[in-house]
C-alpha cells in the first residue's frame, strides 16, 4: 500500500481535518516522504525513543501513535528532539500520529475504548472542543458503587501496576458516566452542567479535587496511558484488515 493512501484512509476516517484548528498536535504525517510503500505497521501510544527503537527492530515502514512529535511547530531539531526523530529518517520509518481525533470517536476512540469497558449503553457525545467532542457519556447497564467503579477501571486497563484513584463524591449509586481519556479534568463543568454521576479520565490537577467535590461528582483517575491504549489498537486492528503486517508495542508509564 502506498504511504499517502495508508494515511488518506485514516485521515477520513478519523475526520482528521475538522480537528486542524482545534488540536496543538499536527494530526496525520509527521515525518515521512512524499512517496514509500507501506506493508508493515507498528502501533504504539507515543512517540518516544523506546518505541521507535523497537519500530525499527520490527522492521516498519510506519509507526503510527497517539502522541506524536509535533505540538503546534518547533523551530529547531536539536538536541533531543533530534535524537528521537533521526532514527526515524535513518530507518525510513513514517510517523504517522493522531491526537484529538482519536480521542473521541465514536467507534475507533480512546473513550469508546473504556466505555465499551464499562458495558456503557445510550451513548452520546461530550467534552466540546469548540464544534467537535473528545470524549463520550453513557448509561451504566447495571449501577456502580465508587469502589466497584474503580475495581472495574482496575481489571480492565493497563495501569502499570498504578492503583486507580477514586474522588468520591457523587451520588449512588453511579448511572450516568462520562469518559474524556488523557488529561480530561477540564470538563468537570460540562459534567455538572450535564448531571453526570462520575467523570472518568486519566489524569488529575490539583484544583480538580475541588471542582469534582463542589460539584458532587465522582471523579476517577485511571492513568493517561492507561486510558489511551484503545485508540491505536483500533487503528492496528483497521490496517490488519488492509492487509498489512502489523505489531502493537506497549510501554506502559504507569502516569
Amino acid at each position: 500500500m502506498d504511504l499517502s493512501e495508508f494515511c488518506e484512509r485514516f485521515d477520513d476516517r478519523l475526520r482528521t481535518e475538522e480537528y486542524a484548528d482545534l488540536d496543538a498536535a499536527a494530526n496525520g504525517l509527521q515525518v515521512g516522504p512524499d512517496e514509500a510503500s507501506v506493508e508493515r505497521a507498528v502501533f504504539a501510544v507515543d512517540a518516544a525513543t523506546e518505541t521507535i527503537e523497537a519500530a525499527s527492530e520490527a522492521d516498519a515502514d510506519v509507526l503510527v501513535t497517539h502522541h506524536g512529535v509535533s505540538w503546534g511547530g518547533f523551530d529547531r531539531v536539536t538536541g533531543r528532539k533530534f535524537d528521537r526523530i533521526a532514527p526515524l529518517i535513518e530507518n525510513d520509518i513514517a510517523l504517522y500520529a493522531v491526537h484529538l481525533p482519536l480521542d473521541g470517536h465514536t467507534e475507533l476512540g480512546n473513550a469508546a475504548g473504556v466505555a465499551d469497558r464499562l458495558e456503557l449503553t445510550d451513548r452520546e457525545r461530550f467534552a466540546e472542543v469548540g464544534p467537535e467532542y473528545i470524549g463520550l457519556r453513557g448509561t451504566a447497564s447495571e449501577p456502580f458503587t465508587a469502589d466497584t467503579l474503580g475495581e472495574r477501571l482496575g481489571d480492565a486497563l493497563d495501569t502499570g501496576g498504578q492503583d486507580v484513584q477514586v474522588l468520591d463524591f457523587g451520588p449512588e449509586p453511579i448511572e450516568d458516566i462520562a469518559v474524556v481519556t488523557g488529561s480530561g479534568t477540564d470538563w468537570i463543568a460540562e459534567a455538572d452542567e450535564k448531571g453526570v454521576d462520575a467523570l472518568v479520565t486519566g489524569e488529575g490537577k490539583q484544583k480538580a479535587y475541588h471542582e469534582a467535590r463542589e460539584a458532587g461528582i465522582t471523579l476517577v483517575l485511571a492513568g493517561h496511558y492507561a486510558t489511551e491504549t484503545f485508540g491505536v489498537r483500533s487503528l492496528k486492528s483497521a490496517a490488519e484488515e488492509w492487509g498489512l503486517e502489523t505489531e502493537y508495542v506497549d510501554r506502559p508509564t504507569g502516569l
